[in-house]
């Protein structure tokens, strides 16, 4: 799931925007790579290079390459409308953005990346119900979407529940090592959930 924290949602609770922009989830880059046309074996050998990664400067451009293969559709109509999505997210018409991911799903329902921005879409309205179907949608499509289990641990957490946002961290960390922030959330979270170590 990816998160952004824009002004009508720190409106809306002033209390949790400062803690959502601190916990930013992974996000497709600006840019993507080109891939290859063989989406399941593309997948798998990125899912695989991405655990092997020798450094970040790799990680990150597996990681790009992975989103790139989720953002792709072969519907001209479904990639349209995800760019007006992005367009209308960016200009703060979180409504309009809503109308047009509800289109996609309903065209498209085995798009995973329309299913995790609507997710991300409901996150940041705080309607965590609906963010959590959503997330549900797209791990029974790809179970291994980290930004998805990073965004599950995220609403786990803020809903109180430690122990399954530790378990949601932990499976996006299995995934992808190189997940940002992740790695301090899943320490802390463990001292708390697990008790430290004598």
């Amino acid at each position: 799931m990816l998160a952004f924290a824009p002004a009508s949602a720190q409106a809306q609770n002033p209390k949790l925007a400062p803690q959502k922009q601190q916990k930013k989830l992974p996000e497709a880059p600006a840019k993507l790579p080109n891939v290859g046309a063989d989406r399941t074996r593309g997948l798998d050998f990125l899912f695989g290079a991405l655990k092997a990664a020798p450094d970040e400067a790799s990680a990150r451009h597996v990681e790009a390459r992975i989103w790139a293969l989720w953002m792709q559709t072969p519907s001209d109509t479904a990639a349209l409308l995800m760019t007006r999505v992005k367009a209308a997210m960016d200009a703060k018409q979180m409504d309009v953005a809503l109308k047009l991911l509800d289109a996609v799903v309903k065209l498209r329902p085995e798009y995973v990346e329309a299913w995790n921005k609507r997710a991300t879409l409901y996150y940041i309205q705080n309607d965590y119900t609906r963010s959590l179907e959503d997330i549900e949608q797209v791990l029974s499509r790809e179970p291994r979407h980290f930004g998805a289990l990073a965004g599950l641990g995220m609403i786990m957490q803020e809903l109180g529940d430690e122990r399954r946002a530790l378990d949601a961290f932990r499976r996006a960390l299995a995934v992808n090592p190189h997940l940002d922030k992740v790695p301090e959330l899943v320490k802390t979270l463990t001292e708390k959930v697990e008790g430290r170590d004598i």
